[in-house]
């Protein structure tokens, strides 16, 4: 299982994280992963040169023989049956590049671009893909001067790969295109030009091994599971909150029940919460419940975080396996002097793995929405409808419910896995694709929305807890009070909310993080 130090996030403003991260193709963390794309700069491990030379080298040797090598001295995909001459295989290359650099739609995030370009990298340095040690370095350099070629969001079938959204990468590094480079975004000859790097010429072979991998899924769709793990114990923190809220129970939180149904995460749930409500006015023997059993959104919440957390788990453990994994075709064998086509380059692995992260995100902001409802609904809080002083006058925080359920409802359409689809290609040669990358773009989309809505729940549950007039909040559940109220003040007539429940996510998320760094035992 992968273990993952959640606290890596957002902390990038240390200097310590700035340190040179060394790419080999081999040791490459989710942790390290997060912090190249947050801008840590990269090298490649002088122990791979040797690697990367012979694996090039036995590319050359082969593609001067009669014998057909695919993607060498042959056509790609159904044109594999062409022979290629090895005064055409340059030409080859090149436009292999620029007839698949055609997406469409808006660019992806150039946090993302960033670390899709180090994850080609780390494949190429493991010495199985046959490139050039200056196509490694001029990838290198690209990436430490922050020039992100343009990738649109839309082209990637997950199979062979990434080829449409990494063809823009080749395409800038031929200096052709656009990329966004010092907050512009220009012509890349331009940005190169700057930044003092040639643009590169390719040789046989390596055009398609530029574009066929699975790294740019990798990337949209690791950083958002990474985001989505995060929001694991936010919703913890979130959940107890609303505890104190609705005056609820604690004995759904004890470890006994826990232990005995078997389930790590579940457990995990249980003891996060405990421990950011220690302090609490819910401990005092004297507090009053207001039912004898609480809802199942608060009653159930570790079973059902726990259970998200399981499988969000599961979806970054895949992603730490494809971190260093070679995932090209064809792949070159120089201890046994040959050149093997596969199918490593098929993305179902992260196309599943991504589909089963949106069901668990989904049903964070999914539990997190009915306890809002609970909060405002009057016959289950014993409050004013919607939290309102001066309800009939005053809406209070009704939209907020509307607001959430609009996100839920979009998480829920989302949630349909795109990995159970599969639009055959390249005339029936690339017979079953994975559609990973549609996958990683809803997780990401999921992921904010669940942000949103465990946003919502706290500047809620702050209201309820001013109601109650509750001072007595757990030294966990008081930091993120606290911050709540810093920003959103407490309602007391109806008001303009449109930039107010913004600020719901980032308390949350400021509070998560404040609470781990004092050494409060959040996982």
């Amino acid at each position: 299982m992968t273990l993952i130090n959640l606290n890596v996030l957002g902390t990038m403003n240390k200097e310590s994280d700035l340190k040179v991260i060394v790419l080999d193709g081999e040791t490459l963390t989710i942790e390290n992963a997060y912090k190249i794309s947050m801008g840590a700069p990269i090298a490649i491990d002088t122990n791979c040169a040797e690697k990367i030379v012979r694996s090039r080298t036995l590319v050359e040797e082969l593609a001067k023989g009669d014998k057909p090598v695919y993607g060498v001295n042959t056509g790609v995909g159904w044109l594999a049956g062409t022979k290629i001459p090895p005064n055409k295989q340059k030409i080859l290359s090149r436009n292999v590049v620029i007839s698949h650099a055609g997406g469409m739609g808006p660019s992806l995030d150039i946090h993302e671009i960033r670390l899709a370009m180090a994850l080609r990298l780390n494949v190429f340095v493991k010495g199985y893909t046959g490139v050039r040690p200056i196509l490694c370095k001029t990838l290198c350099d690209m990436i430490n001067a922050h020039i992100y070629p343009y990738i649109p969001e839309y082209g990637s079938l997950g199979a062979s790969g990434d080829l449409i959204p990494l063809s823009h990468i080749a395409l800038a590094m031929l200096g052709e295109g656009l990329s966004f480079y010092q907050n512009e975004l220009i012509e890349t000859k331009i940005a190169l030009k700057k930044a003092g790097i040639e643009p590169i010429v390719l040789e046989t072979k390596e055009g398609l091994a530029l574009i066929n991998g699975t790294q740019v899924m990798l990337s949209v769709g690791g950083l958002a599971t990474l985001v989505g793990y995060s929001l694991c114990r936010q919703a913890d923190l979130a959940a107890a909150l609303t505890y104190e809220a609705m005056v609820a129970h604690l004995d759904p939180l004890d470890p006994l029940i826990h232990r005995i149904r078997n389930h790590r995460y579940q457990a995990q749930t249980a003891t996060n919460m405990l421990n950011v409500l220690k302090g609490s006015y819910l401990f005092d023997e004297d507090t009053k419940h207001l039912r004898v059993q609480d809802p199942y959104s608060l009653r159930c919440a570790p079973q059902v975080h726990g259970a998200s957390r399981d499988i969000i788990t599961y979806a970054l453990d895949v992603c730490g396996c494809e971190l260093n994994a070679a995932t090209d075709n064809p792949l070159v064998d120089v201890a046994n002097k040959k050149i093997l086509s596969g199918g490593n380059f098929h993305g179902q692995p992260l196309a599943i793995a991504f589909d089963s992260a949106c069901l668990g995100v989904a049903e964070l902001a999914n539990i997190s929405e009915r306890r809002i409802e609970v909060l405002l609904n009057p016959h289950l809080s014993n409050l004013p409808a919607f939290l309102a002083k001066n309800a009939g006058i005053d809406s209070g925080l009704m939209l907020t419910q509307y607001l959430a359920g609009s996100f839920v409802n979009e998480n829920k359409v989302l949630s349909h896995p795109a990995s159970t689809d599969s639009i055959p290609g390249n005339v029936g040669i690339e017979d079953h694709v994975s559609m990973g990358m549609t996958s990683a773009r809803k997780l990401k989309t999921v992921v904010r929305n669940t942000r949103q809505v465990l946003g919502i729940e706290c500047i809620v549950a702050a209201q309820a807890i001013d109601m109650r007039n509750i001072t007595k909040l757990g030294v966990g559940t008081r930091k993120l009070y606290d911050i709540v109220r810093s920003e959103v003040p407490k309602l007391e007539n109806d008001r303009c909310f449109k930039d107010e429940l913004y600020f719901g996510s980032i308390a949350l998320t400021r509070a998560t993080e404040e609470l781990c760094t004092a050494g409060m035992n959040l996982q």
